[in-house]
């Protein structure tokens, strides 16, 4: 249906009618209208699951939904490191939801993981913006593809779950624009999303659902976002000024109250009637949009979603170690599998996005066809169960213990305390370890966790919360019928207190600090060159791959060019298998506190043994900038940066230099007050500094001499010293220089021809 025809339509509707389509008509389902031909359609949660309630209804996976088939969760998606893998999810879903009659599915997730505490960490994709916003704009094309609208949550800088109500995000603007920002940002212009969903939180005191800034500046005028926004369950602080600031659609209905108040705000004069129109359209052109392309024979067999969870949980699992290649398994060899979650596995997580699944399967439900396989549960502190259980371990050839957070430890509403596995888990590890060497852990879990028992075992395979058919996939792991090719999208710290939220994470405060800016995960760990038990993008495969022959067609441009990066991947090994390519960029800012790297590009590819590929990528100036606050847009400092090639964050393999130059005119207009590490960050002011002051830090005397001067500074020591000194301070260190000569110094800069002032 065109825009004409959707303003002439909400033309010949009462101003009562417009107001109650702005609130949902009960749990699920927008506002219809027979007389004019309006369906009434329905919404419904998850990310990685159709969560669809017929009767009773709730937000928070109480009450009986229909069977559905339950996908891996975000935390297992997301190690596919593949946008490809994401779409194929969407598709799949999306055949479903069609099916059911859905217009909407309340995902992706999407919030970055700040902090591995966030109990909601399972729905999520990364720590990284650029790897979360590629995810879900596979998943959303995914879902679109099928005729259902995609809806990414939860907007905006939602990054925990306790007094997430009334929390106050308080998050400076370029951290929000180079992490929180930046992967709805990706999600929006190349997905296109049908619908976004606002968080219940306040960002820097405003409730993200009456956030102008951000509903409407940002996401429709900077991003062109063109559906409709609605409400987390219960967000709606104040409809009139939820409308006002770009908020369409209160969620849940029926709401008699919010009716009313948006009505006589209107009487009242202080909420236009052409706001009204204007939310009403946008969630007629979506209610449209879905009706015009709804299939109602589209075919879905809960069998196939099965087997396609089965396919996407292989590749999402990640090796995290695999020493002396005790793993794959051989069916000749005399395995003990030990714990329950081997027969009922931990695959999602609690809340809003709880399934009632199609069926779940075990991984015993295959290992126990083998020769020579036996199983055991946990000893629940009992010391003779304990006691059987050592001594079959010491007789086996390898020991399989299935372990994991559980749910009630990482769930909607509440964060974790610890990132430890339960006591008695850790326990039984060690416990035998003491009479077996050979021991492999799976893991089932939503977020990273601490192994104090990491060099008591020989194998690590985390599976994560991967979906209704995990049980399947981890048996086809571990016997080699797949090979493990998932990456970490989080980093795993070594404990708590080292990662750099730590200070003001979960504390008793309604203003939620992230001071830590844009040092988030990675960011953080490579910069202040932190240990971590498994770095971001990290995985093991059962092969080897080897990188050769990295290329740029440049080895310097301007910010307006663009950069072809090429590498080439060789399969070394003997199992065909599939490798992430990892590219990140490096380069400092005087004056600007940059991580030390930061991924800006990434593809998976498949590989049989002795196989070659050549990988190219794309780099444009959004891969060196960073977000200027002064002029508020994205910058390139010129200047070097590296291109590296890794297996992960930690593990650069490759790398090369090109010289980038903006091609900016902006500049700040400097004072005698501003510190010397912001006007080195611009060249020619940088220059101009340079020459008039190299004789304070060690110039033309020694050099007049012949000889270095004794105590004169390096040029990196000197660089070091003036980035955050303000110019009037140098009076401090020369007694001859004079005041006046520093504000000429500042004229010569600000007199530079050509730029523009801000």
């Amino acid at each position: 249906m065109s825009r004409d025809e959707i303003k002439d339509m909400t033309g010949k509707m009462t101003l009562e009618e417009k107001a109650s389509f702005c609130v949902g008509q009960g749990f699920w389902h927008l506002q219809g209208l027979e007389r004019l031909g309006i369906p009434r359609v329905m919404v419904t949660d998850g990310p990685h699951g159709l969560r669809k309630q017929e009767q009773a209804a709730d937000h928070l996976g109480l009450n009986e939904s229909k069977t559905a088939i339950c996908y891996p969760a975000g935390c297992a998606l997301a190690s596919g490191f593949d946008p490809k893998l994401s779409e194929y999810m969407g598709s799949a879903y999306g055949r479903e939801a069609q099916a059911e009659g859905i217009s909407t599915v309340l995902g992706p997730a999407m919030n970055i993981k700040r902090s591995p505490l966030c109990g909601r960490n399972f729905e999520y994709y990364s720590e990284d913006p650029l790897l979360s916003g590629k995810l879900a704009v596979g998943m959303i094309q995914g879902l679109q593809s099928q005729g259902v609208g995609a809806c990414p949550k939860h907007f905006l800088a939602n990054n925990q779950e306790r007094f997430r109500f009334t929390s106050n995000s308080v998050v400076d603007e370029r951290t929000m624009r180079e992490i929180y920002l930046a992967n709805f940002e990706y999600a929006v212009t190349e997905g296109k999303p049908w619908t976004i969903m606002g968080s219940y939180n306040r960002v820097n005191g405003v409730y993200a659902c009456e956030n102008q800034t951000y509903l409407t500046d940002i996401l429709r005028g900077e991003w062109g976002f063109d559906g409709y926004t609605m409400t987390d369950w219960g967000a709606c602080n104040d409809p009139g000024d939820g409308l006002r600031a770009g908020m369409d659609l209160v969620m849940p209905g029926p709401s008699e109250a919010y009716v009313k108040r948006i009505l006589e705000q209107i009487k009242e004069g202080r909420l236009e009637e052409e706001v009204i129109d204007r939310a009403l359209e946008r969630i007629l052109n979506i209610i449209f949009r879905y009706q015009e392309g709804r299939n109602q024979d589209v075919a879905y067999s809960f069998e196939e979603g099965h087997q396609v969870t089965r396919k996407i949980a292989r590749e999402c699992a990640v090796l995290l170690k695999n020493e002396d290649g005790i793993l794959p398994l051989h069916n000749d060899e005399k395995i003990l599998v030990i714990g329950n979650y081997a027969k009922s596995p931990r695959f999602q997580g609690g809340g809003s996005s709880h399934i009632k699944p199609y069926k779940v399967s075990g991984a015993w439900e295959v290992m126990k066809e083998k020769e020579n396989v036996s199983f055991m549960e946990e000893p629940d502190g009992k010391e003779a169960a304990l006691n059987k259980i050592t001594a079959a371990a010491a007789k086996a050839d390898k020991v399989v213990i299935f372990t994991g957070v559980p749910e009630a430890d990482e769930s909607e509403g509440v964060d974790r305390k610890t990132l430890n596995l339960p006591k008695d888990q850790e326990a039984l590890i060690l416990e035998i370890a003491k009479i077996q060497q050979n021991i492999i852990i799976v893991l089932h879990n939503g977020s990273a966790v601490a192994m104090p028992w990491i060099n008591n075992v020989k194998a690590v395979l985390e599976v994560y919360l991967g979906g209704e058919a995990v049980g399947l996939a981890t048996a086809d792991l571990l016997y080699g019928e797949a090979n493990p090719c998932g990456r970490l999208a989080e980093t795993f710290p070594l404990r708590i207190e080292d990662t750099p939220t730590y200070p003001y994470y979960d504390v008793e405060n309604d203003d939620v600090l992230y001071r830590e800016g844009v040092l988030v995960g990675y960011r953080y760990y490579e910069t202040m060159k932190k240990p971590v038990l498994f770095p971001f993008g990290y995985g093991l495969s059962y092969t080897k791959f080897s990188y050769s022959d990295l290329t740029l067609d440049k080895d310097e441009m301007d910010d307006t060019e663009a950069v072809a990066v090429k590498v080439t991947v060789t399969n070394t090994g003997k199992f065909e298998g599939k490798e992430v390519i990892q590219l990140y960029v490096s380069g400092k800012t005087q004056g600007i506190i940059r991580p030390e790297r930061e991924l800006r590009a990434f593809d998976k590819i498949n590989l049989a043994p002795g196989e070659s590929k050549e990988v190219v990528f794309k780099l444009d100036k959004r891969a060196f900038a960073y977000w200027n606050t002064t002029f508020h847009e994205w910058h390139v400092s010129t200047g070097d940066y590296q291109i590296q090639i890794g297996a992960s964050a930690s593990d650069i393999l490759l790398e090369k230099r090109i010289h980038v130059r903006s091609t900016s005119r902006k500049r700040p207009r400097f004072s005698v007050h501003t510190p010397m590490g912001q006007m080195m960050g611009y060249p020619e002011a940088a220059a101009i500094i340079q020459d008039c002051f190299k004789t304070l830090f060690g110039g033309n005397e020694a050099e007049a001499d012949g000889q270095k001067k004794e105590g004169a500074m390096t040029p990196d020591v000197m660089s070091s010293f003036m980035d955050e000194i303000p110019l009037r301070s140098l009076l401090s260190f020369n007694k001859d220089m004079k005041m006046e000569e520093l504000v000429a110094v500042i004229d010569k800069i600000n007199g530079i021809p050509g730029g523009t002032y801000h």
